[in-house]
């Protein structure tokens, strides 16, 4: 991995210590927002860091229970290889939990290719394909590129042709979801992916299984206080 990626992918929160002491202190409520890591004025929704926005977005998806009591909501790059490294973990968790609802923030800082996987993961939800795109790319064992990315799809049984008309058909509405997804995440400070919102909590970093489970309890303990 070269300095530029290891930069981008992740600043990894000085490690999973950095990440949950940030919980032990309180973190960054999301109604609060964050600003250059100061608190926001409660409400205040300017740069969209609103819980509507932010966990209930419409058109972006959602894994786990879509009914859950607490959200995680996950910035990714499909060529990131912590958010490679970290979802299986993430999945069991929300799995075994069967609560969670799982908001997946397509997030390409990783250059062009990453940006053209973002977009056709996103044009794959129009024949409801979202997850089996998502699933065939950050589960790749080989760097993507464009040929790649089209290899991987097809083989999980992507109609390759309906993906190309969706994408010509609604790439506004996908860059905009990705605009959006990129103004949240620099709003709430994130440097790198995978950056995760764990209820209320703003927790940057590549996370155990632990983790996630003791963030979660933080963010329901949280949430039965509110």
């Amino acid at each position: 991995m070269n300095k530029a990626t290891e930069r981008s992918c992740l600043v990894r929160a000085a490690s999973r210590r950095e990440a949950m002491a940030l919980l032990g202190a309180g973190a960054s409520m999301l109604a609060a927002g964050v600003t250059n890591g100061s608190a926001r004025a409660a409400g205040s929704d300017d740069r969209g860091l609103t819980e509507a926005a932010v966990q209930r977005d419409p058109d972006v998806p959602v894994a786990g229970n879509p009914v859950g009591d607490i959200s995680i909501v996950e910035w990714s790059d499909y060529q990131c290889p912590y958010c490679r490294k970290v979802e299986p973990e993430l999945r069991q968790v929300v799995e075994h939990d069967g609560k969670i609802r799982l908001v997946l923030k397509d997030w390409p800082v990783l250059g062009p290719v990453s940006v053209t996987a973002a977009r056709m993961a996103l044009a794959s939800k129009f024949q409801d394909k979202y997850h089996v795109a998502h699933d065939a790319m950050i589960g790749a064992k080989s760097r993507l590129t464009e040929p790649r990315i089209n290899e991987l799809l097809a083989n999980a049984g992507i109609n390759m042709d309906r993906l190309k008309r969706d994408l010509a058909a609604h790439g506004k509405q996908i860059d905009a979801i990705l605009a959006r997804n990129n103004d949240q995440a620099t709003a709430f400070g994130f440097r790198g992916t995978p950056s995760f919102i764990i209820g209320h909590f703003r927790v940057p970093g590549v996370l155990s299984m632990a983790d996630f489970e003791q963030a979660i309890a933080d963010a329901r303990k949280a949430k039965a206080h509110d």
